[in-house]
């Protein structure tokens, strides 16, 4: 097979990346970790064979994130939603409607994310050692600790790309290689090419930030996951978390060391085997897309029957109409929904989280310029959608946020605060609190900036 040629997709104002190769009857859109190169993956003949065997099984769509590879650089520390932005981007160029999303460690959150929000576009998932929260946390212990992230990125700063530092990294991710000359001479060209040090420094600080537990259970797609119980790099409880919390997803393990499994004969082998198995076995009907994962706002104006008595019916409707149509443009330029309004206010939602509090900001800002007071509440959540019209705790939640919000606040739920890692908006929390006919305690946060 030829090297395949590099192509690139537009997302926004970014140029991604991307080489199509294979001629199986799926698509598998193939987002690897942290650094990557396209074109050096195909100088090292065990990466070579693996990805040309697997091209076999399917029609291979093989990207380079935004700030790695051959992708546009200098673009700041990306959001999950960024990326998803730009996996669609990826397939759109590609023509690739429909395709089974591969993630690797933290390309496996924004997998994960990208299944639950856009199912329709999804038809499975394959996971190497996924991880879905980047810190130590008292519930989620094999993480590591923000410590041990730190001296790593100190270590790499010093000797970036240099023998040590390729050393250290081939330690945990190829260590039956750490022997091999070529091949540490090969994966030096890589790290040196495929990201500077400090680019590398923000992203792994990045990752630091990600969680995207709340949202496993809003995954309905078949999951393939494999983890390497030998596995240095990634603890092989991370497959096993994420296992148990994606409904109908199948966990294999691979023999040996490696990370990188196709550094490794034997375990690229059972890697492949397992993938194409899955690949072949994929049920021809559709996953259910009435469930999706949505980031809900509610909001409305305060105090607006004491403003509608004081204004008197005409003027207070001329006010009211115009927020609302000015809303509602908003809406459409944050790429939400207007499911519908409330009297004073609106429900929309969102596919994602940045976007949604990026717009509850913006509509905050039109109703003070008519002299109007806005409060309102932000939450991501599975949603049933049915009849134009959304439905589900995450609603229910959302509008109890939103009543706990002050005049001018725009209160959102931890799950909001934890997928806008990266982005602009600041939060400050709020602490821990009970919402009437909602189970459990609640971490709110106060969006503050943009």
């Amino acid at each position: 097979m030829e090297v395949p040629e590099v192509r690139y997709a537009r997302s926004g104002d970014l140029r991604i990346a991307y080489e199509v190769f294979g001629a199986g009857p799926v698509d598998l859109v193939y987002g690897r970790t942290a650094i990557s190169h396209l074109e050096l993956v195909w100088e090292q003949p065990a990466v070579a064979g693996y990805f040309r065997d697997l091209g076999s099984a399917a029609r291979v769509i093989l990207w380079d994130k935004r700030g790695v590879g051959l992708s546009d650089r200098a673009v700041g520390t990306p959001t999950l939603e960024d990326r998803m932005d730009d996996l669609r981007a990826v397939m759109d160029a590609a023509k690739s409607h429909r395709a089974v999303i591969f993630g690797a460690t933290d390309t496996a959150a924004m997998a994960l994310l990208f299944a639950a929000t856009y199912p329709e576009r999804t038809l499975g998932l394959i996971l190497i050692a996924p991880t879905v929260r980047g810190a130590w946390a008292p519930d989620f212990a094999f993480a590591p600790t923000r410590e041990e992230v730190e001296e790593s990125i100190r270590l790499s700063d010093e000797d970036w790309g240099t023998p040590p530092h390729i050393d250290r990294l081939l330690s945990t991710q190829a260590p039956s290689r750490v022997a091999d000359p070529d091949f540490k001479r090969w994966y030096g060209r890589v790290i040196r090419f495929g990201s500077s040090p400090s680019a590398a420094a923000s992203l792994a600080r990045m990752n630091l930030e990600i969680d995207v537990r709340a949202t496993l259970p809003a995954v309905h797609v078949p999951t393939l996951i494999l983890k390497c119980p030998g596995d240095r790099a990634v603890r092989e409880e991370n497959a096993d978390y994420v296992a148990s919390r994606v409904a109908g997803s199948r966990i294999v393990s691979i023999p040996g060391r490696d990370h990188f499994f196709w550094a490794n004969p034997e375990a690229s082998a059972a890697s492949l085997r397992a993938q194409k198995s899955f690949l072949t076995s994929l049920p021809s009907g559709l996953p259910d897309e009435d469930r999706v994962l949505k980031t809900v706002v509610f909001a409305d104006i305060v105090d607006s029957t004491r403003l509608a008595s004081r204004l008197g019916d005409h003027s207070w409707r001329e006010i009211l109409e115009s927020f609302l149509a000015g809303s509602r443009a908003e809406i459409t330029r944050f790429r939400g929904r207007l499911v519908k309004t409330t009297g004073d206010g609106f429900l929309a939602t969102f596919d994602g989280p940045t976007r949604a509090v990026r717009f509850a900001q913006s509509a905050r800002d039109q109703a003070k310029q008519r002299g109007l007071e806005l409060r309102a509440g932000v939450h991501t959540g599975e949603c049933l959608v049915a009849d134009n019209d959304v439905v589900g705790m995450a609603v229910h939640l959302a509008s109890r946020i939103c009543d706990s919000a002050g005049g001018g606040e725009i209160v959102t739920s931890r799950t909001v605060r934890d997928l806008s890692v990266g982005s602009e908006v600041r939060f400050e929390e709020r602490g821990s609190r009970r919402f009437k006919g909602v189970e459990g305690n609640w971490e709110t946060f106060l969006a503050v900036s943009r």
